[in-house]
């Protein structure tokens, strides 16, 4: 099952429920109006939400097209945003950027945050910048929405309250990020709003790519209509999704409606260092300062800059047959 939520002037959106290839959807309102009251009452609605689904492939109820363009992220705003480390390669080379070791808990206790989630990005909108320096740049994850998690609930369990799956672009302002956790309280200006795709689907959408509670596919990262990043899902994981869930809520209950992210998707290189380029034959990067670090390494100085206004960046996973999986994030910079 495919679910969007469609810009209609409401803050939460009108939910609809979208075909397989993205191409029609039908209005979900004579069932739920939005997103987060289907999750309120899961049980009780997803399986109405996957009958609509079924008869929107074989044509028995009235379909509209579907156009990415008009979707507000699934969850215009969220009851919670955390964001996890499932990819500690990632970890591994923005600490080294500013001269930090990576501690040895990382590597069995998830690192995560708490973002803010009152106000996420549609796919297509503009990511606004008001200053330059800050050092705008974007992160290409895998993002998943749960419905009511009990505290302390196992990492077994946690996979089964994984309802939804999504991708995600986690804006950073790097050049704020050094300074804030400077402080000992961790981010907060340095992570402005961030975008979901246009869709998100049941795990059982992905077939067998979904696999361990993560998805065994390419995230594929263009910027300015070039291969950024083709990093595989599905390798160099440190931790499951459904783990950083089971993190989240080791203390605490978490509401129907959470998102959890994946921390940028990252893979080492084929001898188990630093990757490589797309265009040198590597799987590339899925943010920019994982290429800056290495540049750093090799070049001793960054060559590539952080986002300016008119960078456009888009994400975006293809299943097997080369098709979209939850549609396109493709942002452009644009000065607040």
């Amino acid at each position: 099952m495919k679910l969007a939520t469609l810009k209609n002037g409401a803050r939460d959106g009108r939910l609809v429920v979208v075909s397989k290839d993205l191409t029609k959807c039908t209005d979900a309102a004579r069932i739920v109006p939005t997103l987060q009251a289907a999750l309120d009452n899961w049980a009780v609605y997803a399986p109405q939400l996957q009958q609509l689904a079924e008869q929107v492939e074989i044509g028995s109820v009235p379909t509209f097209r579907f156009h990415e363009h008009d979707c507000e992220s699934p969850l215009p705003r969220a009851y919670q945003w955390a964001d996890g480390s499932a990819y500690i390669n990632h970890v591994e080379l923005v600490r080294a950027a500013r001269g930090a070791e990576v501690p040895e808990s990382f590597y069995d206790d998830p690192l995560m945050y708490q973002g803010g989630s009152d106000a996420f990005l549609g796919p297509r909108d503009d990511i606004p910048l008001g200053d330059q320096s800050w050092g705008c740049d974007m992160e290409g994850e895998i993002a998943v929405i749960t419905d009511d998690v009990p505290a302390g609930v196992s990492e077994k369990d946690a996979a089964g309250h994984i309802k939804l799956v999504l991708l995600c672009n986690d804006v950073s302002l790097r050049g704020l990020i050094p300074g804030e956790l400077a402080k000992g309280f961790g981010f907060f200006q340095s992570k402005p709003p961030s975008a979901f795709s246009p869709v998100a689907v049941t795990p059982e959408e992905l077939g067998t790519a979904w696999k361990g509670s993560l998805v065994h596919l390419p995230l594929r990262v263009d910027y300015n209509g070039e291969a950024f990043g083709r990093a595989e899902a599905g390798q160099d994981a440190t931790f499951s999704l459904a783990r950083l869930v089971s993190h989240a809520a080791k203390t605490r209950p978490l509401s129907a409606g959470t998102v959890i992210g994946s921390g940028t998707v990252s893979n080492k290189g084929e001898d188990g260092g630093p990757g490589k380029p797309v265009g040198e034959g590597g799987r590339g990067y899925s943010c920019i300062a994982e290429i800056r670090m290495i540049q750093q390494l090799l070049k001793n100085a960054p060559e590539t800059p952080f986002m300016s206004p008119g960078d456009v960046v888009r994400i975006e996973m293809l299943d097997g047959e080369g098709h979209s999986i939850f549609g396109a994030i493709e942002q452009k910079v644009a000065s607040a």
